[in-house]
């Protein structure tokens, strides 16, 4: 998950309607879980939106997993990024959100520049009640492309974000810019 600096964060910790698993958490799991949470309409207003920068509040997600609920004003999104050694899921609680996503699965060190082939992209379109879980290593942006609506989105990871790799695009060629440690966005 990605939070630029001109993001509000809450300060608070918020209690969600986790299971209580008695393993680790699955991509499925995961999955139901924002599922649920995103379902629950008074904890979806209860999020402070902010005009311009994206606003978040952690939560408890299950099997001591890292959960977000994320709220995106007009025009925001998180830019080319992975999730490390986590696997997640996430939905779009409110309004609509667009996922752009690579379909293959990037070394996990020792490169700083890649050309991707014509045939790795992916699109999807998430608007309310939609949403999809994902690997390991999974490259993707998350963006809000409405004009003039917000987006509220959870979002859940197992084992909590260990680092996320960012990265810069244009045309095929992806570039590691930045690796940013849990103290980064905590």
């Amino acid at each position: 998950m990605s939070v630029p600096s001109a993001a509000v964060a809450a300060s608070q910790q918020v209690s969600t309607p986790a299971s209580t698993p008695v393993s680790t958490p699955s991509q499925a799991d995961l999955l139901d879980f924002v599922r649920r949470t995103a379902a629950d309409p008074d904890l979806i207003a209860s999020l402070p939106l902010d005009p311009e920068g994206r606003t978040w509040v952690r939560l408890e997600g299950p099997g001591g997993s890292e959960a977000w609920l994320i709220g995106w004003p007009p025009g925001t999104g998180t830019g080319w990024h992975d999730h490390a050694e986590s696997v997640g899921a996430f939905v779009t609680a409110a309004g609509e959100l667009r996922e752009h996503s690579l379909a293959v699965r990037l070394p996990a060190d020792g490169w700083k520049t890649l050309e991707l082939t014509d045939d790795v992209d992916r699109s999807r379109h998430l608007p309310a009640g939609k949403g999809r879980s994902f690997g390991r290593h999974h490259v993707h942006e998350v963006l809000n492309e409405s004009a003039d609506r917000h987006a509220i989105s959870v979002h859940a990871y197992y084992p909590p974000l260990p680092q996320i790799r960012r990265f810069s695009r244009s045309g095929p060629i992806l570039r590691l810019e930045q690796v940013e440690q849990p103290e980064d966005w905590q």
